[in-house]
């Protein structure tokens, strides 16, 4: 029979097919970015409601070169509140727990911390 394979070579031929198609889910996998987006906002970590809420103050108070997140004046403190349910003025129902492998972003749209393995944030040195 001069056109058929036989059962030995079909099994490689499935096999091989099965490697690459695998292989190449994997690279498409890896290749997106399946991180999640949080939304920050910033707060005057003094300032803590009795609902748990923080109040809202402007970015730039909670913008330091260092990474660290936050910064402190005289009286107050100042951090990122990540997660939260905003409601006028007053944010709650989030974290000042910075999520790891996260895009983190103001809601003014300054990019806190950029998503996936690797990502910036943390501290400088």
């Amino acid at each position: 029979m001069a056109g058929t394979r036989s059962p030995k070579s079909t099994k490689v031929i499935t096999l091989t097919a099965l490697g690459v198609i695998s292989l190449m889910v994997v690279g498409f996998c890896s290749a997106q970015d399946d991180y999640e987006e949080v939304a920050a906002d910033c707060v005057d970590l003094n300032t803590q409601l009795p609902d748990g809420s923080y109040l809202i103050v402007d970015d730039d108070y909670c913008d330091d070169d260092g990474g660290g997140g936050g910064s402190h004046s005289s009286h107050h403190a100042y951090g990122w509140y990540y997660g939260g349910v905003r409601t006028g003025v007053r944010v709650l129902k989030g974290t000042t727990v910075k999520p790891a492998e996260a895009r983190i972003s103001s809601r003014s749209g300054h990019v806190i911390q950029r998503g996936g393995f690797g990502g910036r944030g943390g501290s400088g040195s």
